[in-house]
């Protein structure tokens, strides 16, 4: 029996060294796995942070620019990288936020709407001057990049380049040609007030001031461009709110107006400009104020 004792004893020792050799290198595995989760997704989040909007150059498509529209034209393209900077913070700021269309909706879709409202007036201040260039819209769509920095080539070598913040200047072009709408679809039903339209199924709809009635006496001559434009208004509200029914839960609690109402007022302040030039050039007094009936909100209904 005195012999017995220590052999069971060696027995238990062996027992409990096995349990506790597996329990460490399941530990040490374990380990091991956490290691590389943690580091795909540290990997992922650098992937998303390196992403930066990259748009076309606009500069290096430009004509020679009159001297007289320099300063103009210059104010205009540093605005196109002001735009991108703006963006880039907006994306910047909303890691994680939507669902997979989020930045095309509340980012890409909205700098698209800006920077063809800039490129406009960029044609138009070159166009009172020179020969107006063409195709200049074909560069405000913008993408993903990975790379550090990207953004408008060559904007900003004017003498206000990379100021933050420029409010976007007016478009200020009497006996100018009137710029065509980017993507505006039909003109059908001209004449026809802009107002409030419907949003199916969401019970809500986009209202916007009404602008034919502060428009004031038109010029003879100018009553059917002024009368396409008050049309495209109306479809602008239309197609807005197709993509407030058709968007119903996607995104945070800003996105409607990221990517519905502020692309809109885009839209609109185009328009309205175009109105207001379009009286202008009949020699008559182009009606003020009217930049103010660009923004519109939800309503109930």
């Amino acid at each position: 029996m005195s012999r017995g004792l220590p052999l069971l004893h060696r027995r238990r020792v062996l027992v409990v060294g096995a349990i506790g050799g597996v329990t460490c290198a399941a530990v040490a595995v374990g380990a091991a796995m956490a290691g590389q989760d943690g580091s795909g997704s540290s990997s992922d989040a650098s992937t998303k942070a390196a992403s930066t909007i990259s748009c076309p150059d606009v500069t290096g498509s430009l004509p020679e620019i009159p001297a007289k529209a320099k300063a103009e034209v210059d104010r205009n393209l540093a605005l196109l990288q002001t735009q991108i900077d703006e963006a880039n913070k907006r994306l910047a700021s909303s890691a994680g936020e939507g669902g997979p269309n989020f930045v095309q909706n509340a980012i890409l879709g909205p700098l698209a709407d800006k920077r063809k409202s800039t490129l406009d007036r960029i044609a138009i201040s070159i166009g009172r001057q020179a020969e107006k260039p063409q195709g200049l819209d074909a560069l405000a769509e913008c993408s993903l990049g990975g790379d550090a920095g990207a953004g408008q080539g060559g904007a900003g070598q004017g003498s206000d380049a990379g100021s933050g913040g420029a409010a976007e200047p007016p478009a200020t072009a009497p006996g100018t040609a009137e710029p065509t709408d980017p993507g505006s679809g039909a003109e059908d039903g001209a004449g026809s007030d802009a107002g409030a339209g419907t949003g199916t199924g969401t019970g809500q709809s986009i209202s916007c001031p009404d602008v034919a009635s502060k428009v004031g006496a038109v010029p003879a001559a100018a009553q059917a461009e002024v009368d396409r434009n008050v049309a495209l208004l109306q479809t602008q509200i239309d197609e807005a709110n197709k993509r407030l029914a058709s968007s119903v839960g996607q995104g945070g609690p800003n996105f409607v107006q990221n990517a519905i109402l502020g692309p809109l007022k885009d839209k609109r302040t185009s328009t309205i400009d175009r109105i207001r030039i379009s009286i202008s050039r009949q020699g008559a007094t182009a009606p003020s104020g009217l930049d103010a009936l660009a923004g519109c909100s939800l309503a109930s209904g």
